[in-house]
């Protein structure tokens, strides 16, 4: 295997479903309902998306394709559940899947940064050991995760993940869903704008 061809949708799907086992153990496995708002939070994601219910559930099929989440349905439920398979696909788990799905959902992180922003996921005892699990993700075959070139001031470099190629294709791939966001944004605004102007045409006649 060359290396990992995720895209950012599917990168978040897996990151959140990391994320809500360790923070929400009592809903793990999660509803798609539950899944898409994982996915949508507008804190501690970057980027920040908007994803529907198609878009999630067309990324559980190929994620399913690739043995990368399974579908629970629950003695008693109608409702199917999805739960990630990353421990049995990829064998990792505690620290080093905790720093993975932080560079899954937040982007590149120093660190320090990772540590801060662990919480439940994982109770790094120091940034040692947060270099340790990076340093694990980045020497398996092929690697998870790349340490970036410290940048101008910083006093830290930070990481990345690979899942979804380069870092640079990644922050591609991501403004192609921030322009297709704006797209139905401004569609909206179109469309509310739309209707004032039938109201005013409406409350105008009513006036006569």
């Amino acid at each position: 295997m060359d290396g990992y061809q995720l895209n950012p949708v599917e990168v978040r799907v897996l990151g959140a479903l990391i994320e809500k086992q360790a923070l929400t153990p009592d809903t793990y496995p999660l509803t798609l309902n539950a899944l898409t708002a994982a996915c949508n939070q507008l804190t501690s994601r970057e980027p920040v998306m908007q994803l529907t219910d198609s878009d999630i559930l067309a990324t559980l099929d190929s994620l399913a394709a690739q043995k990368l989440i399974a579908e629970r349905t629950p003695a008693g439920s109608r409702v199917a559940k999805y739960e990630h398979r990353l421990n049995y696909e990829w064998h990792l788990d505690g620290a080093r899947l905790a720093a993975l799905a932080i560079l899954m959902l937040r982007g590149a992180q120093t660190a320090a940064e990772i540590r801060a922003r662990s919480g439940r996921l994982h109770a790094f005892s120091s940034g040692e050991e947060v270099e340790t699990a990076l340093s694990a993700l980045a020497d398996k075959y092929p690697p998870m995760v790349v340490k970036l070139a410290r940048q101008p001031g910083a006093r830290e470099a930070r990481w990345a993940h690979l899942l979804s190629g380069e870092p640079q294709q990644i922050v591609e791939e991501c403004r192609e869903i921030d322009i297709g966001l704006a797209g139905r944004v401004a569609a909206l605004e179109a469309q509310v704008e739309a209707l004032k102007t039938r109201l005013v045409a409406l409350e105008t006649r009513l006036d006569e």
